[in-house]
């Protein structure tokens, strides 16, 4: 044991029930050397007189428990030891009234206080020894640590087994009890459950008010009870407490403590974790559950299905969770109840937006506006998307006339454009940041960072549809099921940029994940591109196995148009002609219905173009070129597709002008198409009957394909194509306004981009900024 203070001196031993204080007394008489008057707390009448003749002896009066003794004892004590008599006293820390104070006072002015606390390591070590009579291994130390805190008492109940719970501790805590009133006794069961509770809600629990609260908490601690700093009960004694409680008292316990947490407005999601810890389930649990579940149904869907399934365990009503487990479904992607029972009629309208959002996932756009527009506020703006995207643009515009969070209003604003790509990209890159900043509580059918990447794309603005969705995949906009789309549309973006090996590594990382069927849709073309584009045929037919079914199910929508271009032309190289036609009659209607919009008639144009190329079918080629030639577009993109198709069709029937190709090629790669450019470059080559023209046309083909000479050693500062040639018009002094002119880009989208490249260059002002690109274009300053 630890070396003790000189013992003759030692006058007042402080310590906890099971501290060994008792003990430490039989120390201090056996060292003492003189006569021994003990004092019981029956010390009778006679008290006074005895106290004299010990004075006179030179006995040393000995009080134990002296927090036991009566009033009148203790001023007794306290007047014999202000006459001289020699006096030690042991008590519990708490002072439970003035004669106590007074006594302690007198007899602490006579020598040293010694306060008893938990044993340490050494201490624990010689103990566990004397008890189980073997040398104790470190473990074993550790382990009665953890369960006794160092008291003394409790560590001897258990040195032998420190999990278990022995018969002579659960007396022990019995009678200790036993001694304490009703008030502390309820605590002591509450403190058990060996739960983090605040104040508050262990006053509510135990139905006491704050000052009794506290008073009841000093008795615990006292008792021996709980840990050294009073907070919380020693965990062999909690076990001890819970031991002696029938089933039925227990659950009565935890729906005390579950209801307190209701009423005192506890967090509860952190209320939720201290009931599961304590493996609680009763009707008030079950709410507990529930209401974390509600709260974090949005932010942390996973979470909070784990939570409704515990209120669904502990009993809750299935109606007051269906829905709200529903919409954490439906953010996972896991397949939704939609027949779940309801509680109100708010339900149902919940239930109607978490249904027109799984049809959206599923790649049905009809039947996801039709659901949302069902549906309660903001049912109806959020379907705008939905309507553009199946060509109800009057059915659009009234539904964005609701009420909705402005985030949802901005996408709503930015999808009713999409017949402008450069008007609505600047407005879904505002939405993207209002999500981002206070994301919407509801499941939405389509984020406003996936709807802009692929407006974007439209646009020929690979860059800005890059941003959107590494800056989706690190806010986690839309929840899980957006981020398995996030990945896959940047895997899109990437191919269509010529950038193959990232488009690869993006389709790997979706390998196994489950996807609902407008993303199986995009895997499938992402695939069907990556194996046009290298030849191979069996992954080819791979992908087209997978995208059949889901073509077959006719839910074509505007937004699809691109990704159905790689599947159709995959269609038309395998032979799968009856699956073309219908698919290109469904998106006609569509675009139709939206007024011909130019961008997204080039690009069904286009898409002609190339199912009539693979096929070889210069006919056909022919009659869409000229449907692109009458056209009229604004957008780079767009101008380069359509003076490209005339010259791609001409190819194709055998009338090949080495320059004029290059050159039309040249336009295609700068408006972010490279592979169509090398394609086409590549069919003038092997159809033209100059040799010379056609091993020109050959190796240019390649160059468009592959990285420009030196790229590795040009600095380019981590920038795109077309964050160069916004920097080379920012360092030409033009402005946002006259950058877009140039560029066909809305002066929004040039400040999106001019912040990107600052960000990436690490400059914080426009002077910084120019500096930099002075450095990395020192041709052009």
């Amino acid at each position: 044991m630890r070396e003790r203070k000189e013992l003759a001196r030692v006058t007042v031993v402080i310590g906890v029930d099971g501290s060994g204080r008792t003990r430490r007394l039989g120390e201090l008489v056996g060292a003492a050397g003189s006569p021994v008057l003990q004092v019981a707390p029956d010390a009778g009448a006679d008290l006074a007189t005895r106290l004299a003749r010990a004075h006179s002896d030179g006995a040393l009066v000995v009080v134990d428990d002296a927090h036991q003794l009566a009033p009148a004892t203790l001023r007794t004590l306290a007047a014999a030891a202000r006459g001289g008599v020699g006096m030690v006293i042991a008590r519990r820390p708490t002072i439970s009234g003035p004669e106590l104070a007074d006594l302690d006072e007198v007899v602490a002015g006579q020598g040293p206080v010694e306060q008893l606390g938990p044993l340490d390591p050494d201490e624990l070590a010689e103990l566990v020894a004397a008890v189980t009579g073997a040398p104790a291994t470190p473990e074993q130390v550790s382990a009665v640590h953890a369960a006794s805190a160092g008291l003394a008492a409790v560590a001897a109940a258990i040195a032998d087994a420190p999990d278990e719970t022995p018969p002579t501790l659960v007396a022990r805590v019995q009678r200790r009890l036993a001694r304490l009133g009703k008030s502390e006794a309820d605590l002591a069961g509450i403190l058990a459950l060996e739960l983090d509770l605040a104040d508050e809600v262990l006053g509510a629990a135990a139905g006491l008010e704050p000052t009794s609260a506290a008073a009841a908490v000093r008795s615990l601690r006292d008792a021996g009870m709980l840990t050294p700093d009073g907070e919380r009960m020693i965990p062999a004694v909690a076990r001890a407490v819970l031991a002696d409680l029938p089933p039925t008292q227990r659950r009565r316990l935890h729906e005390t403590v579950a209801t307190a947490l209701l009423n005192t407005g506890a967090d509860p999601v952190h209320a939720a974790g201290q009931l599961r810890a304590a493996r609680v389930r009763t009707p008030a649990a079950a709410d507990v559950y529930r209401r974390a579940a509600d709260l974090l149904r949005f932010a942390d869907p996973g979470t909070a299905l784990s939570w409704y399934d515990e209120a669904l365990n502990a009993g809750a009503d299935p109606a007051l969770v269906g829905v709200g487990r529903a919409e954490a479904a439906a953010l996972l992607g896991l397949p939704v109840d939609l027949d779940s029972p309801i509680a109100a009629p708010a339900d149902a309208a919940r239930l109607a937006l978490v249904a027109g959002a799984a049809a959206a996932f599923d790649g049905r756009a009809r039947r996801a506006a039709e659901a949302l527009c069902d549906a309660g506020e903001p049912g109806p703006v959020l379907a705008v998307p939905s309507l553009m995207a199946i060509g109800a643009p009057d059915r659009a515009r009234t539904a964005a006339a609701g009420r909705a969070p402005l985030p949802l209003r901005r996408l709503a604003e930015g999808a009713l454009t999409v017949g402008k790509p450069a008007v609505a990209l600047p407005l879904l890159i505002e939405a993207a940041e209002g999500f981002e900043q206070a994301p919407p509580t509801v499941a939405v059918p389509d984020p406003p960072h996936a709807l802009g990447a692929l407006v974007a794309v439209t646009a020929g603005d690979t860059a800005s549809a890059e941003h959107l969705l590494d800056r989706a995949l690190a806010s986690g906009a839309g929840g899980p099921v957006a981020r398995n789309r996030h990945r896959t549309l940047l895997g899109w973006v990437r191919l269509r940029a010529g950038r193959f090996d990232t488009a690869v590594a993006e389709l790997n990382r979706l390998t196994d994940a489950p996807l609902p069927g407008r993303e199986r849709l995009l895997v499938a073309g992402l695939r069907a591109g990556i194996a046009r584009r290298s030849g191979d045929i069996a992954q080819l037919r791979a992908a087209w196995s997978a995208a059949d079914p889901v073509l077959a199910r006719q839910a074509v929508d505007l937004f699809q148009l691109e990704v159905l271009e790689e599947l159709l032309v995959a269609a038309a190289r395998l032979r799968q002609h009856q699956r073309i036609a219908p698919v290109l009659e469904e998106l006609d209607a569509i675009i139709d219905r939206l007024g011909r919009p130019v961008a997204w008639a080039v690009a069904l144009g286009w898409l002609r173009l190339q199912v009539a190329i693979v096929g070889e079918d210069a006919a056909a080629a022919t009659a869409a070129a000229r449907q692109l030639g009458a056209l009229a577009p604004d957008g780079a993109r767009q101008l380069a597709q359509c003076r490209a198709a005339s010259r791609w069709a001409a190819a194709l029937a055998g009338d090949v002008d080495p320059e004029a190709v290059l050159a039309d090629a040249a336009e295609l790669a700068m408006a972010e198409l490279p592979w169509e450019a090398s394609r086409m470059v590549g069919h003038a080559a092997i159809r033209t009957t100059d040799a010379s023209a056609a091993r020109r046309l050959l190796e240019r083909a390649r160059e468009f394909t592959a990285p420009p000479a030196g790229a590795e050693q040009a600095p380019r500062g981590g920038l795109s194509d077309r964050e160069l040639a916004v920097a080379r018009l920012v360092l030409a002094g033009r402005t946002h306004r006259e950058i877009g002119a140039q560029l066909y880009l809305s002066p929004k989208t040039v400040e999106h981009h001019v912040a990107r490249i600052r960000n990436k260059l690490g400059a914080t002002s426009r002077a910084e900024l120019v500096a930099a690109l002075q450095g990395l274009l020192p041709a052009e300053s």
